[in-house]
């Protein structure tokens, strides 16, 4: 039996996604800039999808442009905040220790144009505050971008407060949704939202589809220029089948919404009792501020990489705050921002329930994680350090 434990990552398509692409790849697959019949059958269903999803997310159809994912979204958000910045002069940016790389990598690449970028610490539990995001604010502060729900440890910010004092100083707000989006209520009127990254493989959608929601007044920069796609500001023949798939596979996600999170905050409660009593392990990011399905651990006395290859070996597939899949040894860099040391880091275990899991799954990964831990401490150095006294536990 194999068990799927990795949803952060992606999700398994639903059918009702694979449905609602099939007429889009066998008849109605005209380009929606196509003049004749055929393609303005394609751009009825691109209109109809683009408000679709306005109205999931409280905006308004010209407030949603389609993207290849959330990175490209996430891109596209920071760069337009930033040209708009430097034309009055401001060339600062807010930001976190921990946001995904599509986020850190933009900045870094501006901070070489000449912005300065400001990296909120972030709290033991995984949060940054309204109050740290209010004294980090300048006079030429032209962006603050953090994201709503962390892909590690899952811990969620508060977004509508940290917006409401952007919206107070008269700040631009972007906010990588990507985890959090299908899986938490959003209405980006009402969180104080200006700018929104999402991508639909994260609840059940096809992959290589995502949005990027900018509130109106918001002037884009393109990142590809070439055609008058997503009114001028994305160019490329738009996927139709894969924003019908994400369309439906979004509007499924939050009907679904509350039983399915209430579903999963009892697995994933119940995961984390479990894991809990495996000794010197701790849980990583905060017990109420989190993603539904989000289990995060730290463990001394192994590593990561080891953890996950044995689990899989069992059946169970997982992650790991490591970033040992990118051929890097690196730990985590949001559990170092959250103040885990390199050795512990390096222990990390991520497992991410989705809506297909089972309590009699959850019960095998507590059995099967308890296993694996035992028998790498067997058979780790560092471990019998840490037994003998040689080395002092940092988890007690």
């Amino acid at each position: 039996m194999r068990i799927y434990a990795d949803n952060a990552a992606t999700t398994k398509m639903s059918q009702t996604a694979i449905q609602a692409m099939l007429p889009y790849m066998e008849t109605i697959y005209g380009n929606p800039s196509s003049l004749h019949s055929v393609g303005q059958e394609a751009k009825e269903a691109l209109n109809d999808a683009r408000e679709r999803v306005a109205k999931v997310l409280g905006a308004t159809a010209r407030e949603i442009y389609f993207t290849s994912g959330g990175s490209e979204a996430d891109n596209q958000a920071i760069r337009s905040a930033a040209v708009l910045g430097k034309r009055k002069g401001k060339t600062h940016i807010i930001s976190t220790a921990f946001e995904h790389h599509a986020v850190l990598h933009t900045l870094k690449k501006l901070e070489k144009e000449g912005f300065t970028v400001t990296y909120l610490d972030v709290h033991a539990n995984g949060l940054v505050t309204p109050e740290q995001v209010a004294e980090a604010i300048t006079p030429e502060t032209c962006l603050v971008t953090i994201m709503f729900a962390n892909n590690e440890i899952g811990t969620i910010q508060p977004i509508r407060e940290i917006g409401a004092v952007c919206r107070k100083a008269g700040v631009l707000f972007h906010t990588d949704a990507v985890q959090a989006v299908g899986h938490l209520p959003i209405n980006v009127v009402e969180d104080n939202i200006d700018m929104l990254s999402l991508s639909a493989h994260k609840f059940h959608g096809p992959k290589g589809v995502g949005v990027l929601y900018a509130k109106r007044g918001i002037i884009l920069t393109n990142l590809i220029e070439g055609g008058a796609q997503e009114r001028g500001k994305r160019a490329g023949t738009e996927n139709i089948p894969g924003i019908m798939g994400m369309t439906a596979a979004l509007e499924e996600a939050v009907a679904e919404m509350p039983e399915t999170a209430a579903r999963l905050t009892k697995l994933r409660d119940r995961l984390i009792e479990g894991l809990s009593e495996i000794p010197h392990g701790e849980v990583n990011g905060d017990l109420e501020h989190r993603l539904p399905g989000n289990v995060s651990f730290c463990f001394e006395g192994i590593e990561g990489e080891s953890l996950l290859l044995l689990l899989d070996d069992k059946g169970i597939c997982a992650s790991s705050g490591s970033a040992c899949t990118s051929g890097s040894l690196d730990p985590s860099h949001v559990l170092l921002a959250i103040g885990r040391p390199h050795e512990v880091a390096h222990g990390s275990l991520r497992l991410s329930l989705g809506k297909d899991n089972t309590a009699e799954e959850v019960e095998q990964i507590i059995v099967s994680v308890k296993e694996v831990v035992e028998y790498l401490r067997n058979m780790s150095p560092v471990w019998r350090d840490l037994m003998n006294g040689k080395r002092q536990f940092v988890i007690k």
